[in-house]
């Protein structure tokens, strides 16, 4: 490599994930981080650097990735791997022209990477759900009957996504806190973090057509880490009979690049054994699970910008149902997926209590407050708390990151 990369950087030359970046004499484009740099993909095009691969290098002055996503796998595993020889030839002709296409981090503004067409929320971590029918229903009967025979999902809200750094204020509903009472209105009083991850489709299908379970990873183009807010008291109340609502649909959090599966490859695990049997359409044959670290920290309103707390720490692998499963269910019916789409994961909690993926089940409804260093307790989030999610995986010498997904929660309007 001609350029310095420090070990513990989430952007090595293994990983280059995809973005969309702007700065102040540069409209929002396709960059690729690199260590503490960003790669201007549009500059590094105009100097020949794709000539070799076929395909429309204007994709790359777009606002979004998804024109980019749309000219498929194959162009997309030829620019990564353009990107890397470049890089690791000491000798590459690009060099010279280094400071024209590198942009410090540092300096540019990052945004939302994709254009949000439709989004689905599953539920597919068993230890979230076992701990969640646990608290709510029944310990001995937590999880529900069809919970370990398909991928349970709900369609959520695209608009209201948006890229870390963004802040939202406090969202309000009706809430009934006393059942023998009618409900009351106002700002929800138990915010909740979830911490998950999204897939990010690349290559959708016709209407009417399934994608199989073995093909479905052919149609993802990266992943994010993915925060699901929830207002779980608006949540209570509203979600009978039809499931989620505004305890939802209010605001959701993505980190801003994209790490695409190739990136992923040397992380792949076996996924849990599935029992009892599913169908054959979600029964493939290499059940794989990618071994991703994840790490929420909490920045309390009376701490200075140094004091990140772990709330938990949890892992991608901690998936019963996987994302090439959660595909095959979806489009099964002949749903058609299309390009950006994004597919969240749904709250990822590991067996250990300091795995849980959420304020919900860390605090077990409230019952057992957090205490932190700084004498303040909570429950849920609080006005002013900053919420930061990284994700990282780690093979040897290899690091893979996802850089941090970061949110501030103001008061309600």
């Amino acid at each position: 490599m001609w350029i310095s990369i420090d070990k513990n950087s989430d952007f090595s030359i293994y990983n280059l994930p995809f973005g969309i970046f702007s700065t102040s004499k540069s409209a929002k484009r396709v960059g690729v981080a690199l260590g503490p740099w960003i790669i201007d993909m549009p500059k590094l095009a105009d100097l020949g650097a794709f000539g070799g691969i076929d395909f429309d290098k204007s994709v790359f002055k777009q606002e979004f990735l998804n024109d980019f996503m749309a000219t498929g796998k194959a162009v997309r595993v030829g620019v990564r791997q353009v990107l890397q020889q470049i890089f690791e030839d000491s000798c590459s002709p690009f060099k010279t022209y280094a400071s024209d296409f590198l942009i410090p981090q540092k300096d540019a503004v990052l945004h939302l990477p994709v254009k949000v067409g439709d989004y689905t929320d599953f539920y597919s971590s068993e230890q979230h759900a076992f701990n969640v029918g646990a608290m709510f229903r029944d310990p001995q009967n937590a999880l529900l009957p069809n919970w370990k025979h398909l991928p349970v999902a709900y369609h959520g809200r695209a608009s209201s996504i948006y890229v870390s750094g963004t802040n939202f204020h406090r969202p309000k509903g009706q809430t009934c806190p006393d059942e023998t009472q009618p409900p009351i209105f106002g700002p929800t009083k138990r915010l909740d973090i979830e911490l998950e991850m999204a897939t990010i489709i690349g290559t959708g299908n016709e209407i009417g057509d399934s994608i199989s379970v073995d093909e479905a990873e052919d149609h993802v183009f990266g992943f994010v880490l993915f925060n699901d807010w929830s207002a779980r008291d608006i949540q209570k109340w509203e979600y009978v009979p039809l499931g989620p609502f505004l305890a939802k649909n209010f605001f959701s959090s993505v980190s801003p690049w994209v790490v695409t599966p190739e990136a992923l490859e040397p992380f792949r695990v076996p996924a849990t054994e599935q029992a009892p049997e599913v169908l054959p359409y979600l029964n493939g044959q290499n059940r794989q699970n990618f071994d991703v670290t994840l790490e929420v920290y909490l920045l309390p309103k009376s701490e200075n910008q140094n004091s990140e707390y772990l709330l938990c720490r949890s892992n991608f692998k901690n998936m019963y149902w996987t994302v090439a499963q959660q595909i095959a269910h979806h489009t099964v019916n002949g749903c058609n997926l299309n390009v950006g789409d994004m597919l969240a994961s749904g709250t990822i909690s590991g067996k250990d209590p300091d795995s849980f993926g959420s304020l919900l089940e860390l605090t077990w409804g409230g019952k057992n407050p957090i205490t932190f260093p700084d004498g303040s307790v909570r429950k849920f989030v609080e006005d002013y708390d900053t919420i930061i999610i990284r994700g990282f995986a780690q093979k040897g010498e290899i690091r893979v990151g996802f850089g941090e997904v970061k949110t501030t929660i103001l008061p309600a309007k």
